[in-house]
């Protein structure tokens, strides 16, 4: 009798079926708590019960599906190249290719079609489109995709969208009705159809970009070609992040965005350009004055008044921390052997760098041994003795910055702090001082800094609004053995939140900058893109990404601090120059630990 269960025997099941759906021999399959994710060939799905029960086992299928009709429809680095760079266009540029690739599969089977719909009502359930009250509330590109599904398809909006995508039916119906014909007619073509796209985005007013001309039969072979030769490691846009999603932008803030991401772009290049193994070397370092920090980034708070930087300790009693601590130290013991096998390592590689050397003919010291005939001829020859001399270690500090966000709770959380636990100590063994921050926010939706907000008139653009609760773990000079219980309270249950990373970068960054070290390191840990709904109910598309973009770019070029991101199950590399996407979170300790001691390997 096997052995195997019913869930073995699906995950089985499903595996051969999307690669038979992809094409693609080498997908794999694994079951996630998480939020579902594609990355290349590897796919984690939501895993249904034991029992496997029918909705469940959809909801798995559901995505499974839909990531291998992006493998086997979606040539990533096409899409990539005519995307527009307004935000709230990209967003829905993005967000009408999943629904050209989805339509492929559920025209052409009627089983995925059921599948995609399951895995369709749990997306629409995360969606800010179901909690919209006015127009302006409800995000362009989740109206559009649905709307766009339900003409290829025939299938209905989900029930809790659906008011929300009728505040906008007509509104989208009048200017780009006649464009939804034309995209059904063209869902084999990509170049066809984003073209297509290109120009209903127009009719929208959301780009000013010219519509692209589709590309020859050559071109298009060659981009399958590059499509059979790179895997997909494209973000699919089931993993947008909410901040993505917003009201319609003015013209005026709309051209101001473009020509932002288009100098940004520009930079980027021009960085790409320089040779392979200066790479993440931050090679722009201007001479210039603190004093002309551009705080403001074209961004603002409605008010600061109920922001708070707290110390880990001040946010529970201690007897609360002792137990948070006693339960990360229980999922630590799992984990003792790596953890040793981790820190052993980098501190042989931080150590290798404190190279020692020989001044030798000197008047006094250690006898030289090479001088030893002589010592033993001469005894009273001078000159005969060595002195070891220490070759300057650069003074360095690293701090941890950790999205203490919602979308952080359980596993990656705990493998955060785990991991930033055994840095802290690794590090102070190789006397490198080490800071532990943590950003989120006090309240979900808003807060007091809503609630003023409100009783003042709901004034437009009013910037960001919600209250900042930036977390002090462990300061620069505090030994381990004091920081080791605060550490616990990213444990605690209700401390995560949303978070709002381009204020949270400064605010680490400005603390670097107070230190008298030579060498400054900014590592962030985060698992996406900034998300605040109260902000970004009320403000333009983008308005906390544009500022985390704009706050990144300066401190990589202008900055002193080296700054290295590693993303958790969502790709950070759009964001940060020196990234990395790790899809497991058992990887992070090791990939933290890499990261820095390349870091301290550069010349």
């Amino acid at each position: 009798m096997s052995d195997e269960s019913p869930l073995d025997r699906f995950k089985g099941v499903l595996t051969g079926a999307s690669r038979a759906i992809a094409q693609e021999p080498e997908l794999e399959i694994a079951w996630t708590a998480d939020a579902p994710v594609a990355n290349g060939a590897n796919l984690r799905v939501p895993m249904p019960g034991r029992s496997l029960p029918l909705g469940q086992a959809m909801e798995a299928r559901g995505f499974a599906d839909s990531f291998a009709l992006r493998l086997r429809h979606h040539n990533e680095a096409l899409h990539a190249r005519h995307a527009p760079a307004e935000p709230t266009a990209r967003a829905c540029f993005d967000a009408v290719e999943q629904v050209r690739y989805e339509a492929l599969g559920a025209k052409g089977y009627a089983g995925m079609r059921h599948n995609l719909d399951a895995a369709q009502q749990v997306r629409t359930l995360g969606d800010p489109i179901t909690r919209a009250t006015r127009p302006d509330e409800v995000p362009m590109q989740a109206a559009l995709a649905l709307l766009l599904r339900e003409h290829l398809t025939g299938q209905p909006v989900p029930e809790p969208a659906r008011e929300g995508v009728d505040m906008l039916r007509g509104w989208i119906g009048e200017r780009a009705g006649t464009d939804f014909d034309a995209l059904a007619a063209m869902l084999d073509d990509q170049a066809a159809f984003q073209a297509l796209t290109l120009s209903m985005l127009q009719h929208l007013e959301l780009t000013q970009a010219q519509p692209m001309e589709p590309e020859s039969e050559e071109g298009e072979d060659q981009d399958s070609d590059d499509q059979e030769d790179q895997p997909d490691d494209g973000e699919s846009s089931e993993d947008q992040s909410p901040s993505e999603v917003a009201s319609e932008p003015s013209e005026g803030e709309e051209d101001g965005e473009d020509e932002s991401e288009r100098q940004m772009d520009d930079d980027q290049s021009d960085a790409e350009e320089g040779d392979e193994g200066e790479e993440g070397m931050l090679p722009t370092r201007p001479n210039r004055p603190w004093t002309e920090l551009p705080l403001k980034f074209d961004y603002k708070a409605y008010t600061e008044s109920f922001d708070e930087v707290v110390a880990a300790n001040d946010l529970c009693d201690e007897e609360e921390l002792t137990r948070l601590r006693a339960y990360l130290d229980a999922q630590l013991k799992g984990l003792q052997g790596i953890v040793t096998k981790l820190a052993n390592r980098l501190q042989r590689r931080l150590m290798a760098q404190q190279n020692r050397s020989w001044d030798f003919d000197q008047e006094e010291g250690l006898i030289d041994a090479a001088r030893l005939a002589r010592v033993v001829i001469s005894p009273g020859h001078s000159l005969s003795y060595k002195v070891e001399r220490d070759i300057e270690f650069k003074d360095t500090i690293v701090t941890l910055l950790i999205d203490n966000s919602g979308s952080m709770r359980g596993r990656p959380i705990s493998i955060a702090a785990i991991s930033a636990d055994v840095l802290a100590r690794t590090l102070e063994r190789c006397g490198v001082k080490t800071e532990i921050l943590g950003f989120t926010t006090r309240a979900w939706k808003g807060g007091q800094s809503r609630e003023a907000w409100l009783a003042g008139g709901k004034p437009a653009q009013p910037g960001r609004l919600n209250d900042l609760r930036h977390i002090v773990y462990k300061k620069a000079d505090m030994p381990y053995r004091h920081a080791r219980k605060n550490l616990g309270l990213m444990m605690r249950e209700g401390l995560l939140k949303e978070n709002i990373d381009g204020e949270a970068l400064l605010w680490a960054h400005a603390r670097l900058l107070a230190r008298p070290e030579d060498r400054r390191v900014l590592m962030v840990i985060s698992d996406g893109a900034p998300v605040d709904d109260s902000t970004l109910s009320v403000n333009n598309a983008g308005y906390l990404e544009l500022h985390l973009r704009k706050v990144i770019e300066w401190i990589e070029k202008q900055s002193p601090v080296q700054l290295v991101a590693i993303g958790i199950g969502h790709d950070v590399t759009r964001y940060y120059r020196r990234a990395v996407t790790i899809m497991d979170v058992e990887q992070l300790g090791g990939t933290m630990i890499e990261q820095l001691a390349g870091l301290f390997e550069e010349e």
